[in-house]
């Protein structure tokens, strides 16, 4: 029963998984073609039993030794083009998408054929592109390509018909250089040759011309244009011209395009394990690999000695690493990465990526400014807005206490508004004409306002090749410099001269098996301006001095002693100093602000309760004035009034008029102050 049920689970599940692949292929899948020849390749489809009913094609082929001469579309499986097929000899593509009604079963379908023609000599690899794909005939358009099988071709020149040809500086011709000088030796096996008609062009099946230049049989050219030239050369012997030979170079003394290298999440960042991208073109050999070095910029530790003590570092120099690269944990620190591209030809482009791996409290702080998502302010924009803040802050503190001062003054003192004791004086005047009753008032009115007291409370040997050094140093940041020897393990002794002091420092490397070296430096350079050289010395030799460069160590660190402190980190600490000042500030102007307020709130609230004391000692003076009037009316209706009794009720009905504008006035605005 068990094996039952595995023989039944094979049936079921693991077979059809294998008969649903569909395979695209290239027939001939090899083959060794002539330049100047053309030849066919068929693109078959086995759809491994399965019915399929649409497919998209894509080649690549290197368009630098193929062309295309046309893609034949007269016998194909597939009923119906979606699209007319298309093919570029530049960027060397071929797409073919079309469709198959009813669906078609076939183990060797043919798609299209395909005719090349032969450019130049080499290994042209013809490959299905990642986009191909062939659909099921399910009415879901099922993707079942599984297997692609690509074709590799062997691409010559006709074989010699006369003179055998070598070449000492260009031996292979399926190989690039990057000379730009080509020599030739030609030898006839025959006996008796008169004499050599040859010629370099870029065709490659040229015959020369009929006139001999001479019996010398080697010649040299020089300054060469990069891309593929052809020899050719023919023998004159008895008076006959013999066949021809033809014989290919290729030169490539162009690097690689320029590109850049893309660190994520960002060239700034907390993470130890940044993810490094890099990826460029080359027109002509195209790109063979990358090399990539990690320099950690920072200080190795000891002192500094007089005569410049450097780190003996004989690592490889530069590592082969294909796109995208992520690195062993890093430290938080400073790096420079440093990527080679190189083509066929061994001409490479550098180019190098300073990283700044941050604690995260350093993440938004850089030596450029504060960082605030992609745009950085600059440290002189940011210390003059935080300045401007700190003044606009410090005179709101200043009026704020100022009139927190003034409320708690009058508070303590019990200064009453000016308008308000204005009124009490004339209060008291006018008592002193009509009674004892005001003085009681005002007696009534201090005794209430006083009742509450609130107290408020900060050689012949040739010198060796620079090729990197670190361009964009400081004297926080360790100096490194690299290059290539003639000779492997050689010696390599490095000086760097101060201008300002003359002080000359030296260090010694070993280049590796490959002539590599790079030196770094065991500790920072002071700032100022440095002549960079170098020689050579290899057993009792030592070359001639190389040429000199020129660099600068900027200042961008403040040295105590023997302790550093970088500009980053003093600008972190001001700017957490200045954060701090302005937390206090507000603190100052919310702690003023809300006693003063309280107090006030407080203040006017005593002093709308003296102004109703007050305006109820106006009443009681009204009154007494009427009481007055009409002791006089009546002595007028009697007939008995004097002239000083007029005046005297002219005088109280003017008191009267005052008191009664007194009685209605708006009280004093305490918002006001």
């Amino acid at each position: 029963m068990k094996r039952f049920i595995l023989i039944l689970f094979f049936v079921i599940v693991l077979l059809p998984s294998r008969t649903s692949a569909a395979t695209l292929s290239i027939t001939p899948a090899t083959g060794t073609f002539i330049v100047g020849s053309t030849f066919d390749v068929s693109i078959v489809l086995n759809t491994s039993g399965k019915s399929i009913n649409a497919l998209a094609v894509s080649l690549q082929f290197p368009p630098n030794m193929l062309q295309v001469v046309s893609p034949s579309t007269g016998e194909s499986i597939i009923g119906v083009w979606t699209s007319a097929p298309k093919y570029n000899n530049l960027t060397g593509k071929i797409d073919l998408q079309g469709g198959i009604p009813g669906g078609i079963t076939a183990s060797g379908g043919l798609i299209s054929h395909v005719t090349f023609r032969v450019k130049s000599v080499g290994e042209a690899v013809v490959k299905f592109l990642d986009n191909s794909k062939v659909l099921l005939n399910d009415g879901l358009g099922t993707n079942v390509l599984t297997q692609t099988n690509n074709s590799v071709y062997q691409l010559k020149l006709p074989a010699p018909a006369g003179p055998s040809v070598f070449s000492e500086t260009n031996p292979d011709q399926a190989t690039w250089y990057s000379n730009k000088t080509a020599s030739f030796r030609f030898i006839n096996e025959s006996i008796g040759v008169d004499g050599y008609s040859y010629i370099l062009s870029d065709e490659p099946t040229t015959i020369p011309d009929d006139i001999s230049e001479g019996t010398k049989n080697s010649v040299s050219y020089s300054n060469l244009s990069d891309g593929v030239h052809y020899f050719h050369v023919k023998a004159l012997r008895n008076k006959s011209w013999g066949g021809t030979t033809h014989f290919s170079i290729k030169i490539d003394t162009t690097p690689p395009a320029d590109f850049k290298i893309d660190i994520i999440p960002s060239v700034r960042t907390t993470s130890k394990q940044p993810i490094i991208q890099y990826s460029t073109t080359d027109t002509l050999s195209g790109t063979d690999r990358y090399e990539l070095k990690i320099i950690s910029l920072l200080a190795l530790g000891g002192s500094y000695d007089s005569d410049g003590d450097s780190l003996k570092n004989n690592d490889t120099f530069f590592i082969e690493q294909i796109s995208p690269y992520a690195p062993p944990d890093l430290d938080f620190g400073l790096y420079d990465v440093i990527v080679r591209a190189y083509d066929h030809s061994n001409n490479y482009k550098e180019v190098t990526q300073r990283l700044v791996v941050a604690a995260p409290i350093f993440s938004f702080v850089t030596d450029s400014g504060i960082k605030l998502g992609d745009t950085i302010i600059p440290w002189l924009w940011f210390f003059l807005i935080v300045c401007l803040l700190l003044i606009i802050l410090a005179f709101i503190l200043y009026r704020t206490r100022y009139w927190h001062h003034n409320i708690h003054k009058a508070h303590t003192e019990k200064k009453l508004p000016q308008n308000v004791i204005q009124q009490l004086e004339e209060l008291k005047k006018y008592r002193k004409k009509y009674g004892i009753t005001s003085i009681l008032i005002i007696f009534f009115i201090f005794s209430f306002f006083f009742r509450n007291n609130i107290v408020s409370a900060e050689s012949l040997l040739a010198p060796p090749l620079i090729t990197t050094f670190s361009k964009n140093i400081s004297n926080q940041e360790i100096f490194y410099a690299g290059g290539k020897t003639d000779f492997s393990n050689e010696k390599v002794i490095l000086y760097f001269q101060n201008l300002a002091t003359g002080e000359t420092f030296s260090g010694e490397i070993d280049s590796d098996n490959k002539g590599d070296w790079l030196y770094r430096h065991s500790n920072f350079l002071s700032p100022g301006k440095y002549l960079l050289w170098a020689q050579s010395k290899l057993g009792g030799d030592t070359s001639p001095p190389g040429p000199q460069i020129k660099m600068t160590v900027n200042r961008t660190a403040i040295q105590f002693g023997g302790s550093r402190i970088s500009y980053e980190t003093i600008y972190l600490f001001l700017s957490i100093i200045l954060f701090i000042f302005v937390l206090c500030l507000l603190s100052f102007i919310l702690y003023h602000y809300y006693h003063g307020r309280k107090k006030h709130i407080k203040f006017q609230q005593d002093v709308k309760e003296a102004e109703e004391s007050i305006k109820r000692g106006f009443a009681v003076l009204r009154r007494d004035i009427e009481a007055e009037l009409a002791i006089v009316k009546r002595a007028k209706l009697s007939g008995g009034v004097l002239q000083e009794e007029q005046i005297r009720e002219k005088e109280l009905l003017d008191d009267l008029n005052t008191v009664q504008k007194q009685i209605g006035k708006e009280v004093w605005d305490f918002e006001s102050i």
